[in-house]
């Protein structure tokens, strides 16, 4: 059975109109006759969306029941049995009740596929896995629900429903969206004009990028050859040369006149692997190429003007940017450079720009290929070979006349050998000394430097001649031999040092172990100093005995910049392998550079937060504890005033008033005392095995007593025993009961729930208050917030603060949820006993299951 087809409408934003879009194409479909039926589509409850539902087959859904409430899901297995032409399924990363068929919808569509029906669904920007990053940074929004990248790729039709941000916010205005009580909530947080404008951005970019991959391969399917100039691309040629940054850097502001443009640098290396170029400034080239947005491309290539032509038209590129020749003036006679030959062949469809920079004419620079380094013993064996073979064989060929012919045929044989051991040198020797000897022993007139016989000068000098050559040669593929397998082990080894980089491995230590460990040392160290009259000092060493106190003592050293140098100890190493050691030094720079940054980020961090704590304290100090002091003050004034003759229904009253606000005080300075804790790190755990039911009960102590009895406790008997300190725990649990008492509506009632899963146990806390908005459940754990407007009397702010800092201390973690039906869970989630030691991970706990378009209020 073929695959089916899928379609995604693909929107920016909640309410731009995909759900609205997905239908209108389904009474399109069905009007020309196409079986479509509705397998799961959502209309949240806007008319004209559940207004197109009409005239739509619908496949009933499947009730599931999750935590006491009953929900519906699509019923795969009744679409499936159905086998319509093509099915809706709205909102592709919903993720479905526990107990569905699947976790995700984007599993039930994939089961649809492959059942041969077309699908067509919607999907928004924000719920891209690889954009969860960005979209937080965007909205301080993390979207929890996610479909993988590749499902949305991999649809045959992709379909952008676009709208601008000031339309979707008339719509939202108009009550179009959402309900008219959480309008204008939304409009002022996640609805902003700059929050949407970002998020179209990505849609349209991703979208985008998405078109020209349809391109390249309807291109590559049809083989398209000329340049079609949809996007400006930019090739950058490089060498390998200092003048390399110049070059991305004018590619870089081509790319900026026009719009989408893309900058591709491409070096190109010979097919044999040897190069000449050097890796440290490849290296700088690629970081300073991606930094601007652009790729870096490594190409192989011998005829370097035709693959870096052949790579600008496989990539659809419109212009090529090339740095004028470093060849002198003489070197033109061997041609006419790469930049002239490439603008002499790129057609009319390539624009080639060749750029100015300050290595014109110099001379390319580079260092000239020394010779293999055979070792002392096969040199010696090469001489050997070459001086000595000839004269004993010439010795045997006395007692053996072979011929003329055979007698060259040995003495070549001894030239070739010559060359294998010991390189050039030894084989011309060979080829010399043989030569000799046959002219004295084996050409008339013999036992005399003479030849007679024209005939056989021309035999002694093609053995000459090819003695000579095939020396040569041989000596060439010894050398490039060695040559290749070094740059080979060089690439390994700068390949390894990328990928340190791509992983973000930011440890010196390590760094400069891996340089110790490959150059066979016996230790490494970075040294540097503020100037060049400072002393130099230790940023990191590895290795045996102390650092050296200076560059100049080390056995190697290699500068780093101006004012720091990479020195080794152990050996000296020959002057090739600095290639790599400067590459290798520039890295440790980075990493030295990257980590005190990070330590002055934090050091900022950490004062930042000191001063925020500080002054909302001074502003707690100044209201909150001030309030109830007054109260206090003032009935006790009263009391023992003796102008008024109190009753003792009034003396009670008064203090009935003392006895609250010393209760608040109480909770407020024992909240500051423990955010104070909290922030120094003074908070130590005493982590035991209790059950649940002996500590959550103690927490209603500090409950109002008018609103204990609306908290409802479900704590099973047969719940495992958690691992945790059953003081901290306890004041966790009553400072979110007592939060969630406070937002509860009158005679609410607050849900105290626990429950296993796997090897952890939730506690949920459940009000049926106003709750809060997804971009808001995180902010509400920072201390000195309160949430909307509650008034100044509700508390300084820190008990979610508070009950966060101790569930984490305790290994655990507590998130906001919604609460089906309206009202904000809170679900503190510990470890149970026995269990791993590793502190929970904030996603590992699960969000609840139901989704519905993401409601921000």
């Amino acid at each position: 059975m073929a695959r089916g087809k899928l379609r995604i409408y693909l929107g920016a934003a909640p309410g731009v109109g995909k759900t609205y879009a997905m239908l209108s194409e389904a009474h399109r479909r069905v009007e020309r006759g196409t079986d479509c039926v509705v397998g799961f589509v959502e209309h949240h409850d806007r008319p004209r969306t559940e207004v197109l539902l009409h005239g739509l087959e619908q496949v009933r859904r499947t009730e599931l029941e999750y935590r006491g409430t009953a929900f519906t899901e699509m019923d795969v297995d009744a679409v499936l049995s159905r086998h319509p032409q093509v099915a809706l399924v709205d909102e592709l990363a919903h993720t479905n009740v526990p107990g569905s068929r699947n976790a995700k919808r984007w599993q039930d569509v994939e089961e649809l596929l492959v059942a041969g029906i077309d699908v067509v669904s919607t999907v928004n920007i924000q719920h891209l896995e690889s954009l969860g990053d960005v979209v937080e940074s965007i909205t301080g929004v993390r979207q929890q629900e996610t479909v993988p990248d590749e499902i949305v790729r991999r649809a045959d039709q992709i379909e952008l429903v676009d709208m601008s941000p000031q339309a979707l916010r008339r719509r939202m205005a108009h009550g179009n969206i959402y309900k008219p009580d959480k309008v204008d909530a939304a409009l002022s947080n996640y609805f902003r004009p700059g929050n949407l404008t970002a998020l179209r951005e990505l849609a349209l970019l991703w979208v985008a990028d998405r078109v020209d991959e349809y391109l390249k391969q309807y291109r590559s399917d049809h083989r398209v050859s000329a340049i079609w100039g949809s996007r400006e691309r930019i090739v950058v040629g490089l060498t390998g040369g200092p003048e390399g940054r110049t070059l991305i850097r004018r590619a870089a502001r081509l790319a900026e006149k026009g719009a989408g443009g893309e900058v591709l640098a491409v070096y190109i290396a010979r097919s044999d692997g040897l190069t000449s170029a050097s890796p440290k400034e490849l290296t700088l080239q690629r970081t300073l190429v991606e930094d601007l947005g652009g790729t870096f491309h490594h190409v192989v290539g011998d005829d370097i003007p035709a693959a870096l032509l052949e790579f600008a038209r496989g990539a659809n590129a419109t212009q090529i940017v090339l740095g004028s020749s470093r060849r002198k003036s003489w070197q033109y006679v061997f041609g006419p450079g790469v930049g002239a030959t490439v603008a002499r062949e790129s057609g009319s469809d390539l624009d080639v720009h060749i750029v100015t920079h300050d290595e014109v004419a110099k001379g390319r620079g580079l260092p000239v290929a020394r010779g293999a380094r055979l070792g002392r013993a096969r040199i010696i064996w090469g001489w050997v070979v070459g001086v000595a073979g000839p004269a004993i064989l010439a010795v045997l060929l006395n007692t053996v006349h072979l011929g003329l012919a055979n007698d060259m045929l040995l003495f070549l044989t001894l030239t070739v050998a010559a060359a294998l051991l010991g390189g050039l040198l030894p084989a011309l020797a060979s080829a010399a000394f043989g030569s000799l000897l046959l002219n004295y022993f084996y050409t008339p007139p013999l036992h005399r430097l003479l030849i007679a016989d024209p005939k056989n000068i021309v035999a002694i000098a093609i053995f000459v001649g090819v003695a000579v050559s095939v020396a040569s040669v041989v000596d060439l593929a010894a050398r490039r031999t060695h040559q290749a397998a070094r740059l080979r082990a060089e690439s390994e080894i700068l390949s390894f040092l990328a990928g340190n980089v791509l992983r973000g491995e930011t440890s010196l230590e390590a760094l400069l172990e891996r340089v110790r460990e490959t150059f066979g040392m016996e230790s490494a160290a970075l040294l540097e100093r503020r100037s060049d009259v400072a002393p130099w000092t230790c940023a990191g060493h590895v290795g045996l005995g102390r650092p050296v106190d200076r560059p100049e003592a080390a056995d190697v050293d290699v500068p780093v910049g101006d004012h720091m140098a990479l020195a080794l100890t152990g050996r000296v190493l020959p002057a090739e392998d600095r290639r790599v050691l400067g590459a290798f030094g520039a890295q440790a720079a980075v990493v030295l550079d990257r980590r005190r940054l990070q330590e002055e980020a934090d050091r900022a961090r950490a004062l930042a937060e000191g001063n925020r704590i500080r002054t909302a304290l001074l502003a707690a100090v100044s209201h909150d504890l001030r309030t109830p002091l007054a109260g206090i003050k003032a009935a006790v004034s009263s009391l023992r005033s003796d102008d008024v003759a109190w009753s003792e229904e009034d003396q009670a009253e008064l203090l009935e008033g003392i006895e609250e606000g010393a209760d608040r005080l109480d909770h407020l300075v024992g909240n500051l005392l423990d955010m104070s804790r909290l922030q120094t790190g003074t908070v130590t755990p005493l982590i035991r095995e209790i059950d649940l039911d002996e500590v959550v009960p103690m927490a209603l102590g500090g409950v109002p007593e008018d609103s204990v009895d609306s908290v409802d406790l479900d704590i099973p008997e047969t719940l495992p025993m958690v691992a945790v300190d059953p003081g901290l725990l306890e004041r966790s649990v009553g400072n979110l009961v007592e939060n969630a008492v406070k937002y509860s509506p009158p005679r609410g009632t607050v849900l105290v729930a626990a429950s296993a899963i796997a090897d952890r146990v939730e506690v949920r806390v459940v009000d049926r208050g106003p709750g809060v908005p997804d971009e808001a459940k995180e902010r509400i754990f920072e201390p000195f917030q309160r949430y909307g407007d509650a008034p100044r009397g509700a508390g300084v702010g820190l008990g979610l603060a508070v009950a966060r800092g101790f569930a984490e201390a305790m290994g655990g973690t507590l998130n906001a949820e919604d609460t089906p039906g309206g009202g904000l869970t809170m679900v503190l989630t510990l470890r149970a006993a026995g269990s791993r030691t590793e502190p929970l991970e904030g996603d590992a706990v699960q969000a609840h299951p139901v989704e519905q378009e993401r409601q921000v209020s």
